[in-house]
């Protein structure tokens, strides 16, 4: 009890004589660490519209951030009141040698090519990415599954990025019959494209004939919108074409098949008619 009880006036003592600088370093180490993360999410975001290499930009921002992060350690050692001179010479020579590590090995460590919540086909899977660990990366589908895949897999196989640029083209295929009326039918699909406001007028919407075989005529419409806006933009634009089609007049295409039915032109001989045994029978 008695080493307790003198542990606790120890304590009230420091606290009494210490415990306001104490506090202030405290919130200046805080308040620091929050300016930072603003800091470099804007430098990351101004730089990212000068510089297109995202490896550069991360190099960049990871080495000002040791910088900011020494001086806050230093400004929070100097409200609490320690001696500056060893602390000042241990953070210089820890935040060069972590600047250097950062230039020279940062472009040589593998990064993911997503990020948190975009959209990504890693081989068979494709979903939203929810978290990104050292190990391994969480997946979730579409149909609510969450999957767990080593980032190794994920490194040595083929991603699609669907989030990584701001737009993304629409394909829209439709088929009509070789008699119907070619030029009316591209105005159609055209003007479908045209009227719909989350379709770019830069560049803007074409369609293409792209088979005439088999009876009918395959036209492609294509056009580009937000890379968010697309799923639903799709969508909406294949029921306007099917409706805006139909309306027309133009009669679509269908599935055809022919079949081509032949006779036996010899089906041999019948057991017990021999052809060679019947002599001058009809």
């Amino acid at each position: 009890m008695e080493t307790q009880t003198t542990k606790m006036q120890r304590l009230s003592e420091l606290m009494a004589t210490s415990g306001p600088e104490l506090i202030l370093s405290l919130l200046v180490l805080i308040i620091g660490l929050l300016l930072i993360k603003w800091i470099l999410r804007g430098l990351r975001n101004a730089l990212g519209k000068v510089i297109q290499n995202k490896t550069r930009i991360s190099v960049i921002c990871n080495s000002v951030g040791v910088l900011l992060f020494a001086l806050v350690i230093i400004a929070a050692a100097a409200e609490a009141g320690l001696k500056l001179d060893r602390i000042v010479s241990a953070l210089t020579i820890i935040s060069l040698a972590a600047v250097g590590a950062i230039v020279l090995f940062r472009p040589l460590i593998p990064t993911m090519p997503f990020k948190v919540g975009q959209t990504v086909k890693a081989g068979d899977l494709l979903g939203k990415i929810e978290a990104i660990t050292l190990l391994n990366t969480r997946f979730r589908t579409f149909d609510g599954k969450t999957f767990f895949v080593p980032n190794r897999k994920i490194l040595d196989d083929i991603v699609i990025n669907y989030q990584v640029t701001e737009t993304r083209r629409i394909k829209l295929d439709v088929s009509i019959r070789s008699d119907q009326d070619l030029m009316l039918a591209k105005q159609t699909l055209e003007t479908v494209m045209i009227a719909d406001p989350r379709v770019k007028a830069k560049p803007g919407p074409v369609v293409y004939v792209l088979d005439t075989s088999n009876g009918r005529v395959k036209l492609g419409g294509r056009c580009w919108v937000d890379n968010a806006k697309y799923w639903v933009a799709r969508c909406d634009l294949i029921e306007k074409a099917r409706f805006a089609i139909y309306h027309a007049g133009i009669v679509p295409a269908r599935p055809q098949m022919d079949i081509h039915h032949f006779n036996d032109l010899y089906r041999g001989p019948v057991a017990g008619n021999d052809p060679e045994n019947d002599e001058g029978q009809l």
